[in-house]
Order: structure tokens, then sequence, then C-alpha cells
């Protein structure tokens, strides 16, 4: 007699198709409107309550299929992944990640039987290298199969090598079935925790690797030139060039600039999005891995004047640039990173001039507010060039500067610049600054107008204010709250 009628195996079919039209509706339109309305309300305690509630509930909807309670929550996570709200829900959720981690380690550990590892120690490391080495080749290929670079494709197959934690919910509910034998789950306990433990060290081997890799020829073929060079076209010898490594913001506004300037450049790029973008913009762009010193010497870098190297990955910037100064003594390196603790490495790499967002940006902040403070601009820039000069070490450090920049807000205090538009009716619409004699009568100057797009300056006796000018105003608050008047249209008297 079967287990299941037909009957048994009808209602089952429905109850599963059920609950999946429930997710999709839940999904789609359901949950995104609830966390909307949540959000309204800008309480955090209720929407990470609500996420909890999403994620037991949707865990114990599915938990009527005869799945596991673990694979409910994961998709739970995947339909609040899929709203625009998951951002705000993972940055509540991340203070307990921690926690919860300890917790599944602590846990997973007392499951395994260190006599059954000592007593099989040489299998399971056997299997621990079958493992890593098997899913790192096979997550390896994958990218490469989709164009991505050699590196990129063999970093992301170290990450992956290791045995998921997903996994440990399927063993454990193939044990309890009872169809996975308990030395066979022991076996794959000790794999698993190995593998996980060992992924930050493999990862570590991950540009050496990739490095030694590259300089293999058959595996360069395998790469489609990821490894070597590919930019599309021949290109003449070039000489006294700059070269660009790095097709993003900083790369892209430099080409612009270069060719705005006929500057000859290169430009040197590894994401294959970014250089299908170039080629189709007309950039001479080299589709290649920047630590190769094939691609560089494509590149022109032997006679290149200067290097421009703008890219995010910290380790290659610093390989880069020590393969260029190899490459060429002369060149000029200029390099961009983002963080102000990379700039001595990068020095010590060969990089002649490093510049750090981190600081640059406090540079761009403080030049425009000693801008509104009427500091001279070649007070300014003598002062920026004092900080880039000695490495930033004037801003990283407490003490105060040795010269002080004049403070005209502090020698002429209260003075303040307003904007006033001379209405129509006004009783300076229409008249000479002459004729008005603001200064003399009223201690405020007009240093400019605004007359449509056109801006003047240079202002006469002569100049004439129509209706609709923008006069920009010089003086104390006080004398131009009393000479605001004047630009406007006097109310008629009850």
């Amino acid at each position: 007699e079967p287990l299941l009628s037909g009957r048994d195996i009808g209602l089952m079919i429905f109850q599963d198709f059920a609950i999946i039209i429930t997710l999709i509706v839940s999904a789609r339109w359901i949950i995104p409107k609830l966390l909307y309305e949540i959000a309204r309300t800008k309480n955090q305690e209720m929407f990470l309550l609500f996420v909890i509630l999403i994620c037991f509930g949707v865990a114990w909807l599915v938990s009527f299929t005869g799945v596991s309670f673990a694979i409910g929550a994961l998709l739970a996570g995947l339909i609040i992944s899929g709203s625009e709200y998951s951002h705000q829900a993972v940055s509540i959720v991340l203070p307990f990640r921690d926690i919860f981690t300890s917790f599944f380690f602590i846990s997973i550990g007392m499951l395994l039987n260190i006599h059954f590892v000592a007593a099989n120690i040489w299998l399971i490391i056997f299997f621990i290298v079958l493992v890593l080495g098997a899913k790192a080749v096979l997550a390896t290929a994958a990218p490469l199969a989709l164009g991505y670079p050699l590196r990129t494709a063999a970093l992301t197959g170290l990450a992956l090598a290791q045995v998921g934690e997903f996994s440990f919910i399927i063993a454990q509910s193939g044990t309890v079935a009872g169809l996975l034998p308990v030395d066979t789950y022991q076996m794959f306990l000790a794999i698993a925790l190995v593998t996980m433990a060992a992924t930050p060290f493999v990862l570590g081997l991950g540009h050496p690797l990739t490095s030694r890799l590259c300089h293999l020829p058959s595996l360069s073929v395998i790469a489609q030139g990821t490894c070597g060079i590919d930019d599309g076209k021949h290109h003449p010898e070039r000489k006294d060039h700059l070269v660009i490594i790095g097709y993003g913001v900083t790369g892209r506004n430099l080409a612009r600039a270069a060719r705005h300037g006929q500057i000859p450049y290169s430009i040197v790029e590894l994401n294959p999005d970014l250089v299908t973008e170039a080629r189709l913009e007309g950039e001479p762009v080299i589709f290649g891995d920047a630590t190769s010193e094939g691609v560089l010497n494509h590149a022109g870098v032997r006679s290149a004047r200067i290097a421009v190297i703008a890219i995010n990955d910290p380790v290659a910037t610093r390989k880069i640039t020590a393969h260029v100064r190899h490459l060429n003594e002369n060149v000029i390196i200029t390099v961009r990173t983002r963080y102000v603790n990379e700039m001595e490495a990068l020095y010590l790499a060969g990089a002649d001039e490093v510049i750090a967002e981190e600081f640059e940006t406090s540079v761009e902040i403080f030049t425009r507010v000693l801008h509104k403070y009427f500091i001279p601009r070649d007070r300014i820039e003598s002062f920026i060039s004092e900080v880039r000069s000695s490495g930033y070490q004037m801003l990283r450090s407490r003490s105060e500067p040795k010269g002080t920049l004049p403070d005209l807000m502090k020698n002429l205090p209260n003075i303040t610049i307003s904007a006033f538009t001379v209405e129509k009716g006004s009783p300076l619409a229409g008249k000479t600054l002459g004729e008005f004699n603001l200064r003399k009568r009223h201690n405020i100057t007009i240093l400019a107008l605004q007359r449509g797009s056109e801006s003047i300056t240079g202002l006469s006796g002569e100049t004439q204010l129509l209706e609709e000018d923008v006069a920009i105003v010089y003086g104390t608050p006080s004398y131009i709250a009393l000479a605001a008047p004047l630009f406007r249209e006097p109310e008629e008297e009850p």
C-alpha cells in the first residue's frame, strides 16, 4: 500500500503552490507597503520588530510544506533584501550579527567529536585539500566564463572555496532523517569548520597566487588576455605621453582634461564593462591587469612622462606603483589613495605624488570657508601649498600652525554681503548710482549687478539700475536693513 494516496499528493501540491503564491504576492506588494507605512512612523523599534515578525512568519508559513525553519528564514531574508528598505533593515540587525555568529560557531564546534578527528586526521586533511581545490577551480571558472579578468576570477574562487554555512543545516537534516551516517556527518563537520577558518589565510594568498598564474602562458590564454593585453586595435609607439591606470570617475575626468589639452594618453582598465564603455567613447583603452608588467609595457610606461594610478585596490596600487617605477625611473608617478595611512607605503614603492582623498576633501572645505571670510586668494593658495608640501603633516598635527592667515572678518566686524532685486516702481528703478549716492547717504556699496544672464562689474556713477536687476550689496547688517526699502516697490497707504 503506498505511503501517500493520490489525494494526499494533490493536497500537498496545492498547499505548496498556495504558499508560493502567498510569498510572491507578499514580497511584491504587501510587505513593501507595510514597510513603507512603518518607516513613515520613524520608529526604529517598530521597524525592527516588524522585520523579526517577517522572518519568523515566513519561516512558520514555509514549515507547512515540510521545509525547515532555516530555509524559511532564508526566504524571509530574500524578501526583505528585495525591498527598498533592505539597507535600513541590515543597519538595524547588524549589531546582532556578531552575537549570533558566535552562537553559531560555538554550537557547531560543540557537535564536533575531537576523538573522531584525531583518529581520521590524514583522511580529513586529504578531503580539506580536495574541497578547497575543487571549489576554488569551479568558482574561478564561472567568472572567467562571464568574461571577468583572471585576477578577479581567482580571488572570487578563493573567497568561495570554503564550505558554506547553510550546508550545516542540510547535513543535519540528512542526519536526523537517517540518510547521512554519523561518521560521515562528523567528517563533514571537521572539513567545513577547517575550510571556513582557513578562508582569511587563503584570501591572503590571493595576490601572490594570481601573479604567478598570470606568468603561466597557458593560463594567460585561458584568461582571454586579462593577464596580458587587449586594446582592440594597434597603436603606434607612444612617447612622452600620459598613462592613466583606472577608468573610474578620476580616470574619466583626467582623460577628458588630457584630450582637451591635446595631451597624448593611454588608459589601462580591468573592468570589462568600463572598457566597453570607453571604447564606445573612442578612448585609447587597454583591457588588462596593470599589476602585470606586460600590460604596463603595452601602455607605453617605459616612454611615458607621467603615470596616474587611480584605482581602489590598495594592494594592487602599491604593486602597480613599484612596477611602474621599475620600468621607468624617470616617469612622474601620481597616485590617488583613499586614506592617509597608505601614503608612506606608496612613497616607498616609488610614487612622486600621493593624493589622499581624506585630506583633499578637507582642503576643499577649508578653502571655501576661508573664501567666505574674505581671506585673499593668494594667501589661501600659499597655505594650501604649504599643507601639501608637508605631506598633510600640518593637518595631521594638533599643534598650531606657525603663521596665521589674515582674517578680514575680524578686522572688519559685522560686514555682510546681500543680494536685492530692484523691484518695479522702487525708488532705485531707472536711477543711476550717482543720483542716489548710496555709499554717502546710506553707507552701503553696490559691488555688482546681475542683469538676466549678464554679470556687470566695474560699476560707476553712470551705471543705471533697471527693474529686475539683482544688486550685490556690501555693508553692515544694520545699514543694509535700513536701505532695503529702496529696492522694493513702495507700499500703498490705506
